[in-house]
């Protein structure tokens, strides 16, 4: 059984008259990446501040490291985030920079700060000053900061904005290695779902400060590939026809009307034509076969940006 690294339980935030996050069950297991997805103001970047100590939660309780309430705060060293950035200074070079919060984090082997660099290619960006960096290097500055300390958990708010495609891929390649190297738990969340779906092993989609959905990539995968939809009243029926006239064993009961088949060794039109023959009414049957986009869009019911 896998360690949790992170528990929540009816964990909720309110400002004033708007409940940002609202009973939000989740656990995120040692190892995991672990993918937020949701629109702008779903919640996402109010989950991260609450588990990293960014704000207070207004109700419920999380587990971190196995501990919580007060003894939580012991905890907060093992974790190294980006969700807002740092306030690094303009005229300090990045080394500097990141110098500046090593002294504060009581970090004294300064050789953490060359590795840091070299994990998110800044290397060559060393001596220059913050002011004169691009987008795409502020960004990488700040996950630099992230990875300083060795944390055990690392949690990064749309850590690719503006970064370039070569940036992205390098970056997604030092999460992927870091995760399978050192055994680093990341908690991510991005508008580019195709990225997140590239390296995470989980996802949880939330909406309008609501938990929609958890789900491993396996079942996602599933939820998402290609397949025969079979509609029908009698779904107990069709699956025994299933089984016993056609031998089609991989198949899913999504629920009271409606079939998956995964086996695609038989032609659709041959298994309709075989229920129907044998007395089973199908209101419908189509093959079906979803991205990551359209599946988010189904679970909220909407087509706006996510």
């Amino acid at each position: 059984m896998k360690e949790n690294i992170l528990v929540t339980r009816g964990l909720s935030k309110k400002y004033r008259n708007f409940t940002a996050l609202e009973s939000a069950d989740i656990t995120v297991h040692k190892g995991d990446i672990y993918a937020l997805i949701g629109r702008n103001g779903a919640g996402k970047t109010t989950l991260m501040k609450v588990i990293s100590g960014l704000t207070e939660k207004s109700g419920g309780e999380f587990e971190l490291f196995s501990k919580k309430g007060s003894d939580i705060e012991s905890e907060k060293n093992r974790i190294g985030c980006l969700i807002e950035n740092p306030s690094f200074f303009e005229k300090l070079t990045v080394y500097n920079n990141l110098r500046y919060y090593a002294v504060q984090k009581g970090i004294t082997d300064m050789k953490q700060i060359d590795e840091v660099l070299d994990m998110v290619k800044l290397t060559d960006a060393r001596n220059k000053k913050f002011k004169n960096l691009s987008l795409g290097m502020k960004q990488r500055l700040g996950i630099a900061f992230a990875f300083m300390d060795n944390p055990d958990l690392v949690i990064l708010d749309e850590p690719i904005n503006g970064l370039d495609p070569i940036g992205i891929s390098e970056l997604r390649d030092t999460f992927s290695r870091m995760n399978r190297e050192k055994d680093i738990t990341f908690i991510i969340s991005s508008h580019i779902l195709s990225e997140l779906y590239l390296i995470a092993n989980r996802f949880l989609f939330i909406e309008k400060g609501k938990v929609i959905k958890e789900i491993t990539r396996s079942e996602l995968d599933r939820e998402c590939m290609r397949c025969t939809v079979i509609k029908t009243s009698n779904n107990k029926k069709a699956a025994a026809m299933l089984e016993e006239i056609l031998s089609i064993n991989d198949y899913k009961v999504i629920d009271n009307s409606e079939i998956r088949i995964y086996d695609d060794s038989i032609r659709p039109e041959v298994i309709n034509f075989t229920l129907v023959k044998n007395g089973l009414d199908i209101s419908a049957l189509y093959e079906s076969g979803i991205t990551l986009e359209e599946y988010f869009k189904s679970l909220i019911g909407g087509s706006d940006n996510a």
